[in-house]
């Protein structure tokens, strides 16, 4: 049996994972620069260490709405192949491993579930797992400009 190893994160009151091997670092919420004729969901960029990541609203990517930000939001920062982005959320909190097993497919959930891999059991709880490719993937493709 292999196990998976996400960075779990919650949105709104519910637990979501990101596989581990996308993850560059956690970081505090810093000040943003607004970049104009972009998606809602794009917060703007940031200035990590050098390096300008284009900041996402996961939960407004997820059409979950949108809440303030505290001092518990935290920013995922990911690679996927060449691309780096920082995934706002309400709060992080352990790395797990989550057995194979005990992860259902997404798609027999009958849900839209293109953002999604999977939800996981884990300790009596549902983890959504996060499928980073598809919503890279749509990032380009979005044509979800805000006014």
């Amino acid at each position: 049996m292999e196990n998976i190893k996400v960075i779990a994160f919650s949105l709104r009151d519910e637990e979501y994972g990101l596989n581990i091997d996308y993850v560059q670092s956690i970081e505090r919420l810093s000040p943003i620069t607004r970049v104009p004729n972009v998606p809602s969901y794009v917060k703007g960029v940031i200035n990590l260490r050098g390096n300008i990541i284009p900041l996402i609203d996961l939960q407004s990517k997820l059409n979950l709405g949108q809440v303030e930000y505290s001092e518990s939001t935290r920013v995922i920062i990911v690679k996927f192949e060449e691309i780096e982005l920082g995934f706002i959320v309400d709060k992080t909190s352990n790395v797990i491993n989550i057995p194979s097993d005990a992860i259902e497919a997404a798609a027999s959930s009958g849900f839209n579930t293109d953002h999604f891999e999977g939800i996981a059991k884990y300790e009596g709880q549902l983890i959504i797992l996060v499928n980073l490719k598809e919503i890279i993937k749509t990032e380009a493709n979005e044509s979800d400009v805000e006014d």
